[in-house]
């Protein structure tokens, strides 16, 4: 049985990872009946948003790994404890808070930062020349990992984080939800997800598909 990490950084698309898509990389990884642990930083979030007024709620604080929890179910260990060696492959659902927590692409696009534990994670699974998986947004924190290694990755359609990508020396493919794109030769599979403006359905395909593809390459 193979064995796939998901990568998580909180509950919720305006501060964390994104719910529904990470169900589906769950989802996804349960069909192909894959064996799955959940990780997340164990440290504070950049904020916290409220998600029905979309406002930043001042003055409260939440730790990642606790918030992720709740998606996981409680199974999920700290990012710190990710060793490449014990895995077949990693996914990393979006969620703004991948922008804004495990790196800060949000405030900073191509300039910005990755946070240390995470960067350090996918330079194992590259080095170990096992394969990525990004949704949404995350596939811009592949980048920033990996700035010039000229990897073919989507984030939909052309937009701003689109530009900022090629801006770290990587080739953006135009894809829609329903799709993945697969950069065979670096083992990166990226899907666009709510980067588009897409039916859930459409979101899960996405999903499906680029699970179907990190394991076979893994």
């Amino acid at each position: 049985m193979k064995k796939m990490a998901v990568v998580l950084c909180g509950s919720g698309f305006k501060d964390g990872s994104e719910i529904r898509e990470s169900v589906a990389v769950l989802w996804g990884l349960s069909r192909l009946g894959v064996q799955v642990q959940c990780f997340a930083p164990d440290r504070p979030q950049a904020d916290v948003m409220n998600c029905l007024t979309g406002k930043p709620m001042n003055g409260e604080s939440r730790n990642m790994l606790t918030e992720a929890a709740r998606i996981a179910r409680g199974d999920i260990l700290p990012l710190t404890q990710l060793r490449a060696s014990q895995f077949d492959a990693v996914i990393i659902p979006g969620g703004f808070g991948v922008a804004k927590n495990l790196c800060t692409f949000a405030s900073e696009g191509s300039k910005g930062k990755v946070l240390q534990e995470f960067k350090d994670a996918l330079l194992e699974f590259h080095d170990h020349n096992k394969p990525i998986g990004a949704v949404c947004i995350a596939p811009a924190a592949v980048a920033m990992t990996f700035p010039g290694k000229h990897f073919e990755m989507t984030v939909g359609g052309p937009s701003e984080a689109a530009q900022e990508i090629e801006k770290l020396g990587h080739k953006h493919i135009t894809t829609l939800a329903s799709d993945c794109h697969v950069d065979r030769k670096n083992k990166i599979v990226t899907s666009a997800a709510y980067m588009c403006e897409a039916a859930i359905h459409d979101i899960f395909e996405g999903v499906r598909k680029l699970t179907e593809e990190v394991f076979k390459l893994s």
